[in-house]
């Protein structure tokens, strides 16, 4: 089968890459553009492991084939951090202990993003909402969603 060359644009910068037409945009980036960050937790967008950002909108990359980012805008969990400045949500995560083993953190983490930029003062319970398609079988929930509030809360005083 023929390989179909593919342009986008991935955490800011453009990339280029060979994929097979039914290869996931998870297997592409985690693949042929050595971003790990993003896990496949299940395979049929139940978990929000895989989760990624294509254009502006929050997406199950475990569901999107490779050749449909051609043209698009992907933001990872790589691209959360600022060099080695870490993202404020990430900080958080680390002072609130919101992390364990790491499968479900990375998808948590850019959907946590996506809900801070389209509502940078959330409820509790439009947070547990927003991040309800991300499972965690480590920490529970409490922790995280108080890293996220927290996050929200000084991004608000810093702007």
């Amino acid at each position: 089968m023929s390989k179909f060359h593919v342009t986008t644009q991935v955490n800011g910068d453009e990339v280029e890459f060979l994929c097979d037409p039914r290869e996931t945009l998870l297997d592409c980036l985690r693949d042929k553009l050595n971003l790990t960050g993003a896990k496949e937790g299940c395979g049929t967008g139940d978990c929000g492991a895989c989760s990624v950002s294509v254009d502006g909108r929050l997406v199950c990359s475990c569901l999107m084939l490779g050749v449909e980012a051609e043209g698009r805008a992907i933001e990872t969990v790589e691209g959360l951090a600022d060099g080695k400045v870490l993202h404020p949500l990430q900080q958080k995560f680390i002072e609130h202990a919101a992390l364990q083993c790491g499968i479900c953190t990375p998808g948590i983490l850019v959907a946590a993003k996506a809900l801070l930029e389209k509502n940078p003062d959330p409820t509790e319970e439009e947070t547990r909402y927003w991040l309800a398609g991300n499972l965690c079988r480590c920490t529970g929930y409490d922790k995280i969603i108080r890293a996220v509030m927290e996050t929200a809360a000084e991004m608000r005083e810093a702007s």
